[in-house]
């Protein structure tokens, strides 16, 4: 590694770790309706799911609840570092520098949360680019397990028994 990817990275790591320091200053409580999604997790998984699957507004709801119902399966661990993903997306603090996107998600267009997608599966930086695979996993998984997802990606179903 040379002087200058250390640099890059050590910048990347602090402004990560300082938005994941921060977690306890957003609600550990889940919005109304949900199990473990926050309140403050909603606009930005709504950002997301109609540039990452193309989803209607509809299936929007039933990705949202479908997430919520796997990260509610999660160990306490691994539920403690996606919100803290969600976190450092979500805090204005962290979110501008890391994503390109200065203002609201809800104000974010999906040519704006295309860009950041594409600047963190491209980044120098592992801890981006892991961040970006664990967002468009968490999303596919919620989406393709669902049978309304099936048809338009060819799969029949499970086998009838």
């Amino acid at each position: 590694m040379h002087r200058r990817d250390l640099l890059r990275f050590s910048v990347g790591a602090s402004a990560f770790l300082a938005g994941a320091s921060l977690v306890g200053c957003s609600a550990q409580t889940a919005a109304s309706g949900y199990q473990t999604l926050r309140a403050d997790d909603l606009p930005l998984l709504r950002a997301l799911i109609p540039v990452v699957l193309a989803a209607t507004q509809a299936a929007e709801t039933l990705v949202l609840h479908s997430l919520d119902h796997k990260l509610s399966a999660l160990s306490p661990e691994m539920l403690k570092l996606t919100r803290q993903l969600f976190d450092v997306l979500s805090l204005p603090l962290t979110r501008g520098p890391l994503t390109g996107i200065w203002g609201a998600w809800e104000q974010a267009g999906p040519a704006q949360v295309t860009a950041f997608l594409q600047r963190w599966q491209g980044s120098s930086l592992n801890l981006l680019r892991m961040g970006h695979a664990s967002l468009l996993q968490l999303l596919q998984m919620a989406w393709y397990e669902r049978p309304e997802s099936w048809a338009a990606c060819g799969y029949p179903g499970p086998p009838k028994i």
